[in-house]
């Protein structure tokens, strides 16, 4: 029996447009990249979730690494001064936030005890950071300046809908006008929450039911473009909540994680997708090596702050 079929059926009958794919980089197999954030210059810093590294990526493809967590880690996102803000785990399994200077020094900023398993993380401000909490159900508000963290909404929606499911709930999360988006890969729900001018959250809603997303980015114009990790592909879904499949297995997205917009003139309307190669759910050709895929899709990313 092939492995996709025993998963719901979920884009059975989806739309496919399949966009220009490369393979910019590539790693050993049973490599998990997990998430990725793009510089100014068109550096991609990638996360390897299981050894705790953080690689950078040239533009032309060249691997270094950048920096070492001694643990695990998750989530990336940039800070104001042009390093890196990382959710994971320290090597006592505790959730931490931490801080990457450009030079790959790692410092601890903060130890969250009350937190599970903190995953994607995107900027409120110049300080401020959500992370989702993906076993807790909740959204952690992330100050880096203070610093301190305190739950910033807690909710059934962002919960699993059995805790003994290790697939992760609130997972991947991206702020789109005034509302912040979040996939809920357990329930295969992309949910829509509310933000006030002070940035207080309202009352989640759905907005796409059957939908099995990691992280994600938009575009200017509202279209999501979403990992679907164990469908190895990566799909956009447009404002009017259509779904469109942009990106197959063959493209090199099997497992995909997480996907980011180029930040260069030449690279600004491609997004780039990190994989595992399967390590959560192999193809039947088993696990392949973990993958750095460019896809172009004709439109300019949405500013993450």
């Amino acid at each position: 029996m092939e492995i996709s079929a025993v998963l719901p059926p979920i884009y059975v009958d989806t739309t496919i447009e399949l966009a220009p794919a490369k393979v910019i980089a590539s790693f050993p197999v049973n490599t998990f990249l997990e998430n990725l954030a793009i510089a100014p210059d068109g550096t991609i810093f990638v996360t390897n979730h299981e050894v705790g590294k953080i690689v950078r990526i040239s533009p032309d493809g060249n691997q270094q690494i950048h920096a070492t967590v001694e643990g695990k880690v998750s989530g990336l996102a940039f800070a104001a001064n042009g390093g890196l803000v990382t959710t994971g785990w320290n090597a006592d399994s505790i959730p931490v936030v931490s801080l990457v200077a450009n030079d790959g020094k790692v410092e601890t900023l903060l130890k969250l005890p009350d937190a599970i398993f903190l995953n994607g993380i995107t900027p409120l401000s110049d300080t401020q950071y959500l992370t989702a909490d993906s076993y807790r159900g909740a959204i952690w508000l992330i100050d880096i300046a203070q610093p301190r963290a305190s739950i910033w909404l807690e909710h059934p929606m962002l919960a699993r809908s059995n805790s003994e499911n290790i697939t992760p709930a609130a997972n991947g999360l991206k702020r789109f006008g005034d509302f912040l988006y979040v996939s809920n890969t357990e329930k295969m729900l992309l949910l829509r929450i509310p933000v006030d001018t002070a940035t207080r959250p309202g009352e989640p809603e759905i907005f796409v039911e059957q939908t099995n997303i990691d992280d994600f980015a938009f575009d200017m114009e509202g279209n999501l473009y979403g990992a679907t990790h164990i469908y190895n592909s990566v799909v956009r879904i447009a404002s009017d909540r259509s779904t469109t499949i942009i990106a197959q297995a063959e493209a090199g997205v099997i497992g995909s994680t997480a996907v980011a917009f180029g930040q260069t003139q030449s690279d600004r309307t491609a997004i780039y997708v990190v994989t595992n190669g399967g390590m959560f759910l192999p193809p039947p050709t088993g696990v392949v090596p973990a993958n750095v895929v460019r896809l172009e899709v004709g439109k300019p990313g949405y500013p993450l702050a």
